[in-house]
């Protein structure tokens, strides 16, 4: 499911889109394996007639029980959980029937820090933590792909961010001659 392009401003634009990483599908993908095993044993093993037709019923369903809750409903949670960053904000959303969404502008964001543990280290994705300046402080995203390329792209763009908005030291001075000039002093 993609993003939706309409929650971006006019000059905003898109640097990153994430989802979690592929190890959080793991499990239903072996959960889908092994359902798909019990029934082939099933088919194989159980005679076709009477007894058989029905235990293999009772197998089938139980299997696609188990698929839907434990692979397919973790597909869809994963397909809708974004990380999006753009040259603005860092967008954070999540949920199925009910969405969260949490925004948080580049101008926010105090501080940023990574963790990854060895697994995480060797499969390539960990937890970023995002500080921010407001009542909801600290945002955690878990299971972020390439954590430590996504923390150095987040540093890259708070800092573009602020040197766009901020005054340069020629700007500055300009501001403060002028003002002297016009008699405006301290």
């Amino acid at each position: 499911m993609a993003f939706p392009e309409d929650v971006l401003t006019e000059d905003e634009h898109v640097v990153l889109h994430l989802h979690p990483h592929w190890k959080t599908m793991v499990r239903p993908v072996v959960v889908l394996v092994f359902a798909i095993a019990a029934v082939a044993v099933g088919v194989l093993f159980l005679p076709a007639g009477g007894g058989g037709s029905i235990t293999l019923a009772v197998i089938g369903g139980l299997a696609l029980l188990a698929v839907l809750v434990l692979t397919v409903w973790p597909w869809i949670g994963w397909r809708t959980t974004h990380f999006l960053f753009t040259n603005e904000r860092v967008v954070l959303q999540h949920g199925v029937f009910s969405r969260e969404r949490r925004d948080i502008p580049l101008s926010r964001v105090n501080d940023h820090s990574m963790n990854q543990q060895f697994v995480g280290r060797l499969l390539g994705y960990g937890t970023l933590t995002i500080e921010s300046a407001g009542e909801r402080g600290q945002s955690v995203l878990p299971d972020v792909p390439k954590v430590d390329r996504v923390q150095t792209k987040l540093y890259e763009l708070v800092e573009a961010f602020h040197d766009k908005h901020s005054l340069g030291d020629g700007e500055l001075r300009e501001i403060l001659a002028e003002r002297d000039t016009k008699g405006g002093g301290l």
